[in-house]
């Protein structure tokens, strides 16, 4: 129970005492607080795009294409335009580059330090965005909001993980994609208010608004403290026990603080953690690191956040229409990752993978099959009825709502814990830089498959789901309770990966200790 202090029996053989205390909470929350940054671009920008006055100054041809629309037009092309999804798309590039640099700032510097410089290139990227008046202006301020996310996607997941207790890990992990979700949320809201401002330039304060949550983080990283981790990765040992025994709430941390500097010393012995990480003894983690935030996007869920009012307003809804289609979603996706918080250290990570991957895939089957009944090939449904338009939001909550309590959360959450001391920046890297890479692909070339594919977009997604259930059914083992530095042992017992894991002399393990 929170706060009893007594210590728990976990798979790993480890008795880690330790109470979820207040400062454990707060300090959680704090740093979580550096999805905002994440989820509010994310929901921002599909909705500044659907604005008229937004198109008009910096995208005019998508905007004579979509004002000037006939009925015998092809609906499902009319937002195609390279450039629209290059100002969508390039932050991830940006991202991409910067999670790299900030593996190496994250490891000889601490988890807060990245956080700050996070929030600092974030806040200057909002400000230019929110000036802009020309084209490039937007491209250099989304670049450098691409900087500060692929810094806090960096640093935040590994800093919850490390100063969260094992048997709350989960739940409090999850608090950065609660953030995320918070951070699209508040996106729609704001779009929505201020998209009937008038005299069209209400799309700056929906760009500016991304200075808030970066001032949040900046404060957060400044009054947070680093993790035990961290400090006995660079060498203070001292400071790190008396932070662990804060933390922790307890009177003896010994064998926690023990096996941490164990597998600091170990992590010391790796001169090259790129290198490292690619050997055959960490290929489990490897794949993970690439194969989970490969299909968190492959889910399509980012079509949804990104372009949902384009996607309503493709559909028939007026602008207003699709920008409070797109609030009601995006509230849907905030309540839906409560519970996975409250379920994920019950239940386990396997289970919401695979409910959550069943209920997206059901889900986007009948999305299909009715836009291809009611709008066809040409995309024109004619007069859309509410009861019709209702359905369709309904079913769009419904698979956002698997999405919130599955993939959503455990995407950052699982390959996060599951990384050891000595690669963990590095690999923590490749899962943010894979993120990116098919968050980049998929927002760029998002439109042109709506405009070829056509219904059939749901059906391509939906073919994903089936494998990425799959791949977790036959390749996951199960993480729920098991301390963050004994995560190498669920390797060695799994039928499939035990034959790649081979323990290294440094940090073999007998009866339970690291010597």
């Amino acid at each position: 129970m929170a706060g009893d202090g007594i210590a728990t029996t976990t798979k790993g053989g480890k008795e880690y005492p330790g109470k979820l205390t207040g400062r454990v909470l707060l300090t959680c929350m704090v740093a979580a607080t550096g999805g905002l940054i994440f989820g509010y671009d994310l929901g921002v920008s599909g909705g500044v795009t659907s604005m008229d006055s937004f198109l008009k100054k910096f995208f005019p041809a998508v905007y004579n294409k979509e004002s000037s629309v006939k009925p015998s037009d092809n609906q499902y092309c009319k937002f195609d335009s390279q450039m629209l999804t290059l100002f969508t798309s390039s932050l991830y590039v940006a991202a991409l580059v910067s999670c790299v640099c900030a593996s190496t700032i994250t490891r000889k510097f601490g988890r807060r330090r990245t956080m700050f410089l996070g929030g600092v290139l974030f806040l200057i990227g909002a400000l230019l965005n929110a000036g802009a008046q020309y084209l490039w202006m937007l491209v250099v301020g989304r670049i450098l909001l691409g900087f500060g996310i692929g810094c806090a996607n960096q640093s935040v997941p590994i800093y919850v993980s490390e100063v969260a207790p094992h048997k709350y890990r989960g739940a409090l992990n999850m608090m950065f994609q609660l953030s995320i979700t918070i951070g699209i949320l508040a996106a729609g809201v704001i779009n929505y208010f201020f998209s009937e401002i008038k005299g069209g330039w209400g799309w700056r304060l929906s760009l500016g608004g991304a200075a808030v949550p970066a001032i949040m983080i900046m404060i957060g990283a400044l009054v947070l403290p680093e993790t035990p981790n961290s400090l006995v990765e660079r060498g203070k040992n001292e400071e790190a026990k008396t932070q662990l025994l804060r933390i922790r709430g307890v009177d003896n941390v010994d064998e926690e603080f023990d096996d941490l500097v164990a597998a600091s010393g170990a992590s010391k012995l790796v001169t090259n953690p790129w290198r490292t990480l690619l050997t055959k003894k960490y290929r489990p983690q490897l794949v993970f690191a690439l194969a989970i935030p490969a299909f968190q996007q492959l889910t399509g869920m980012n079509v949804i956040t990104f372009y949902a009012p384009v996607l309503f307003k493709t559909m028939g809804f007026g602008g207003s229409a699709s920008l409070m289609s797109t609030v009601i979603t995006n509230a849907v996706n905030a309540l839906a990752t409560l519970v996975s918080i409250f379920t994920v250290d019950k239940v386990g990570r396997r289970a919401l993978f695979i409910e959550g991957g069943a209920q997206m895939f059901i889900t986007q089957v009948i999305i299909g099959i009715v836009i291809a009944l009611k709008f066809g090939i040409s995309g024109n449904p004619g007069v859309l009825s509410k009861g019709f338009a209702d359905g369709l939001v309904a079913c769009i909550c419904i698979y956002v709502a698997g999405f919130a309590w599955s993939w959503g959360p455990l995407g950052w959450l699982v390959p996060s814990e599951i990384f050891p001391l000595e690669v963990r920046s590095a690999a923590q890297s490749v899962n943010v830089a894979t993120n990116m890479i098919f968050t980049f692909a998929i927002a760029q070339v998002f439109t042109t498959m709506l405009c070829h594919l056509k219904f059939g977009l749901f059906f391509f997604f939906a073919f994903w789901v089936v494998v990425m259930n799959v791949f977790i059914y036959k390749f996951l083992p199960e993480t729920k309770g098991v301390p963050i530095e004994e995560m190498h042992t669920i390797w060695q017992k799994h039928s499939f990966w035990k034959k790649y894991v081979i323990e290294d002399e440094a940090i073999a393990v007998k009866g339970g200790h690291h010597v």
